[in-house]
């Protein structure tokens, strides 16, 4: 059998294509890729929502407005918690539903949530089954506007019931099961937000999400509620069961001025593989009189968190 002889050159082109390809595999494999996108929590402008128009009749600043101003700030995503539609806690119209999607489409913004107050670890079952019809209009109202996460909290622990967690915890999972078989229906998975209320651990989330057992819930991972001595390994433990985020400008809660290491919380989430949604929350600082300005403060959160993401994933 003859062997087939190239000519030079293809040799050569050959051999170039191989050493490249092989080059961008050990590049790949020696850096982390990135497959997150940055939100922003609509709570952080909570004061200017629900502000009522001015004295010279001015419109008061809108979820609409909200848009154009992530749009403006190269925002990727907006999760749009409900309190700030018209007429929460009933739901919106379907006429502003749309118009909100389809604005929001046009800007190239995704709805990565929204999200409403409830209440599962009420002793009173009438306040948890009310709570529950309100999570399945609101699940229907994330349906149409394509959110793929609707945010619930667990509860503030009840009085009388603080050394009977697995008690109040069997109330919230009774709930938040209900929740994830109606949100199944939909398409919509159910968030529960570690709100330092009743979940205040990773292991606390861990056991309710455990409990649940559902693929159409998870834990909302809030960085800034972890009530532990080290909030960053209760976040690395819960992000296996994390459907999306709120990270706060502090690890340790709004009274505490001690800015989150995002390069160490970027690592964190690299180490994990977690892929979606990274929302940024800031809050006001409880008891302080510091001038609080989301107009201000979201644009720097969010840029010190690019920075930190860039530098991990080069």
């Amino acid at each position: 059998m003859k062997k087939l002889k190239l000519p030079l050159l293809v040799v050569c082109l050959l051999a170039g294509i191989l050493v490249n390809l092989a080059a961008a595999q050990n590049e790949t494999k020696g850096e982390p890729e990135s497959h997150v996108k940055f939100s922003l929590n609509a709570y952080s402008f909570n004061d200017v929502l629900l502000a009522k128009n001015n004295k010279e009749n001015q419109e008061a600043f809108t979820l609409m407005d909200l848009l154009d101003w992530c749009a403006a700030q190269n925002v990727e995503a907006l999760d749009a918690t409900g309190y700030y539609f018209p007429g929460y806690p009933e739901v919106p119209s379907d006429e502003y539903i749309f118009n909100f999607k389809q604005k929001a489409f046009r800007l190239g913004i995704d709805i990565s949530g929204t999200g409403i107050r409830n209440n599962f670890a009420s002793p009173d079952p009438k306040v948890r089954s009310a709570d529950v019809e309100l999570a399945k209009k609101w699940i229907v109202v994330a349906a149409k506007l394509g959110a793929p996460v609707l945010r619930l909290f667990a509860g503030a622990i009840p009085q009388g019931y603080e050394n009977k967690w697995d008690t109040v915890a069997g109330w919230m999972v009774d709930c938040f099961k209900e929740c994830a078989a109606y949100g199944e229906k939909y398409g919509v998975i159910i968030g529960i937000q570690n709100h330092g209320d009743m979940l205040q651990t990773a292991g606390q989330c861990i056991k309710i999400a455990k409990a649940v057992n559902s693929e159409w819930a998870g834990i909302i991972l809030d960085t800034g509620n972890f009530k532990v001595e080290d909030p960053y390994a209760d976040i690395e433990a819960v992000i296996p069961y994390t459907v999306n985020w709120q990270v706060k400008e502090s690890v340790f809660g709004n009274k505490s001025e001690v800015r989150t290491d995002f390069p160490r919380l970027m690592k964190i989430i690299s180490k994990s593989g977690y892929r979606g949604y990274l929302p940024v929350e800031t809050l006001k600082l409880a008891g302080r009189q510091k001038p609080y300005d989301p107009f201000v403060l979201v644009p720097q959160m969010i840029n010190e968190l690019r920075v930190a993401h860039d530098a991990e994933f080069k």
